[in-house]
């Protein structure tokens, strides 16, 4: 099999907002340290990167400037999903002529297709543009399970390179690796699942912990990578706390209130959402100390 086109660390990024408007100079910021942090990709517009909430012409211009900032030096993979079939091969179309390295294309939302509905989704999205495709199956979120079976079915499909699989199902990964012949890139969306899914054969990780902790995350998977689980395990203890306090209010809004104690970025997010409840600041705090970030 040929070598994965994407794997290791690669970030859900956050999209900073500012009196009501996208941030772009804190985003430029948090770009440059997820560089020098040494992740090997970032997601725009991803679930993180508040995709259901921001207007069309603001996801295109998130995605366009990530393109920019990063220049080549690390991959870029575009959220792309949409509920609507005909807006997500839009969103691919824009980030293929922006020039991003893929498109992620999360399950419909809401409406929840068949299996069958969900396939032709997918491969109406590869057939009408050339640029590599992740399917991301995110269940807790959409509604909708993309099946086994419909993955490897996918995965025959020469657009569609990978899958992100957030469904914290271990067994998933295997199954895949027995059932789909050619290199097809297994990378994990659930943070605190990553260890095991990488044992069993996963490639990489699109991270949200890697927004707050970017040099652990990917010293984890480094050691991992290297087959050095005692040491990965070791990152794993530290980080553990960190993974579960970012989703202890509705995501990103702890991801945003971390990274606002960093001074990075403020911790506005956009309605429907809200910012991180003070009930639960004290434990993202605490995690933030046991992961040694203040």
């Amino acid at each position: 099999m040929t070598a994965p086109l994407f794997k290791g660390v690669i970030t859900a990024l956050i999209t900073p907002l500012r009196d009501g408007k996208v941030d772009e100079a804190a985003f430029t910021g948090l770009l440059e340290r997820q560089i020098s942090a040494g992740v090997h990709g970032v997601v725009p517009m991803g679930t993180t990167g508040e995709s259901a909430s921001l207007h069309l012409d603001e996801h295109k211009r998130v995605v366009e400037l990530c393109v920019q900032v990063a220049a080549g030096r690390i991959r870029v993979i575009a959220g792309a999903g949409s509920s609507a079939t005909d807006k997500a091969i839009e969103l691919a179309r824009h980030a293929k002529t922006v020039g991003a390295d893929g498109a992620l294309i999360v399950t419909p939302y809401y409406n929840r297709p068949s299996q069958e509905g969900l396939a032709r989704h997918f491969e109406a999205v590869a057939e009408a543009v050339q640029l590599p495709v992740l399917l991301y199956n995110v269940p807790g979120r959409t509604g909708v399970d993309l099946a086994n079976d419909t993955v490897a079915r996918l995965a025959a499909h020469p657009n569609i390179v990978g899958i992100k699989d957030a469904t914290g199902d271990l067994a998933r990964v295997s199954w895949m690796r027995a059932n789909i012949a050619r290199q097809f890139d297994l990378i994990s969306g659930d943070d605190p699942s990553y260890l095991g899914y990488h044992a069993q054969g996963g490639v990489g990780v699109i991270s949200v912990t890697s927004n707050v902790a970017p040099e652990a995350m990917v010293a984890l998977h480094e050691a991992a990578a290297a087959g050095d689980y005692a040491t990965a395990r070791d990152w794993q203890d530290r980080l553990i706390g960190l993974h579960k306090a970012l989703f202890l209010d509705n995501s990103p809004s702890p991801t945003k209130y971390a990274l606002s104690r960093l001074q990075l970025c403020g911790e506005e997010v956009r309605l429907p959402l809200a910012p991180t409840s003070n009930a639960v600041k004290p434990a993202i705090d605490r995690a933030m100390a046991d992961a040694g970030l203040g």
